[in-house]
């Protein structure tokens, strides 16, 4: 949130002056003599970097082992909960349904059931997608001038109207983020004045674009937190921030697919995200206490992963089992419908009928073979109520 101060009057001069006292008494990482070159302590990251890197590892090798479509659909749920997740961080809800039919339209994947999507969630897929998706060619000023500009298509921040597609002016000088009523304004942050940004970025860009001996995945921790520090743009600058992160992490992985979601914990992380980034905007030019947060929520964002992608994992042992037997299409579509997320409750024979546009009869014999082949299960309820469920989820 940015905040200006109000022209001193008489009513609030008191409240001014001790805010005024606030600010020439801040010390922000960027003010620094040392700026922008952060320092950390390689030892005391070591183990936890290690531990990351071989978490990563464990997961990338298990998902190579997949055919490129269940790789396709695993990176395209993660894709989704990136675009959702990052959003949600800073207060603001997608509609989960826009956002896969966005980045389905985009890959060019037949998931069903696509909705038509708005401006605005098409341009934050589109920014996803160009990070992670185009993650080697190097970040350039115009392309992040075009990914603030698809982040805010109308040129609004909600109602507010604000610069798109450049860096921000001195006329938004000074850009804090601040909470608290007028009078009681707590500071948390105050980023560079607008005259800095050209000279900040242009360092920013080529030290990221650099290929140097840093580790590639604390690289994309310094990356996140240089980026938000600098805050170039009026608005969009912790999603841009991630977007960045994220494309740091798919050259760490050496691929576009996306196995994991950082955003998807950081927003689980919240409040500690927020004050961790506080307090090392408070702090020396030694970040090694972010990169300890960083490395750590990264390795819980990959261990959800693993337990998150399960389900994409069983639908490639389940494939497997049942094509050495093929079913027929009908049964095929059905049986994908269920491992579908949308897919609620159990089977029976009057959905199935409707799903493949069968007869009754036919659903029930379709059924039957199914049930024989340990494929169906079906549930205690008879009669009208007899319904089945995949075997994996009894």
């Amino acid at each position: 949130m940015r905040r200006i101060f109000p022209r001193i009057t008489a009513e609030n001069a008191e409240n001014t002056v001790i805010i005024a006292v606030i600010v020439v008494h801040m010390m922000w990482i960027h003010t620094h003599s040392a700026w922008p070159n952060l320092t950390w302590d390689a030892a005391s990251l070591a183990s936890k970097l290690a531990a990351v890197r071989h978490h990563q590892g464990r997961l990338l090798g298990r998902m190579e082992g997949l055919g490129f479509e269940l790789q396709r659909e695993a990176s395209f749920h993660a894709l989704t909960k990136d675009v959702v997740k990052s959003s949600a961080i800073e207060g603001e809800d997608l509609n989960v349904k826009e956002v896969r039919s966005s980045i389905a339209r985009r890959l060019g994947m037949d998931i069903g059931g696509l909705i038509s999507t708005s401006r605005h969630v098409d341009g934050v897929v589109d920014m996803m997608l160009d990070a992670t998706q185009h993650f080697a060619k190097p970040l350039t000023k115009n392309r992040l001038f075009a990914w603030h500009a698809a982040l805010f298509p109308t040129g609004r921040s909600g109602l507010i109207p604000i610069k798109t597609g450049g860096w921000r002016t001195p006329q938004a000088d000074p850009m804090q983020v601040v909470s608290g009523a007028i009078g009681r304004e707590k500071i948390h942050f105050e980023a560079p004045r607008a005259a800095r940004l050209e000279k900040e970025m242009k360092a920013f860009l080529a030290w990221l674009n650099k290929d140097n001996s840093m580790d590639s995945v604390l690289k994309a921790g310094m990356a996140h937190f240089r980026f938000v520090t600098i805050h170039p743009f009026e608005d969009g600058n912790g999603r841009i921030a991630r977007a960045i992160g994220d494309m740091a992490l798919a050259r760490a992985d050496r691929t576009p697919h996306r196995f994991y979601s950082l955003s998807s914990q950081i927003e689980a992380e919240r409040k500690d995200y927020y004050n961790q980034l506080e307090r090392q905007q408070r702090s020396s030019p030694d970040i090694t206490d972010w990169l300890a947060w960083f490395l750590a929520c990264l390795g819980r964002a990959i261990a959800g992963a693993e337990t998150s992608l399960g389900k994409i994992l069983f639908k490639a042992q389940l494939w497997d089992t049942i094509n050495r037997e093929p079913v027929n299409k009908r049964q095929r579509l059905i049986i994908n419908r269920m491992l579908e997320d949308s897919f609620k409750g159990h089977m029976n024979t009057s959905t199935y009928a409707k799903l493949s546009q069968c007869s009754h009869d036919t659903a029930l014999r379709d059924i039957q073979a199914l049930k024989a082949r340990g494929i169906f299960i079906q549930n205690a309820d008879g009669g009208r109520s007899t319904s089945y469920r995949l075997a994996a989820y009894a």
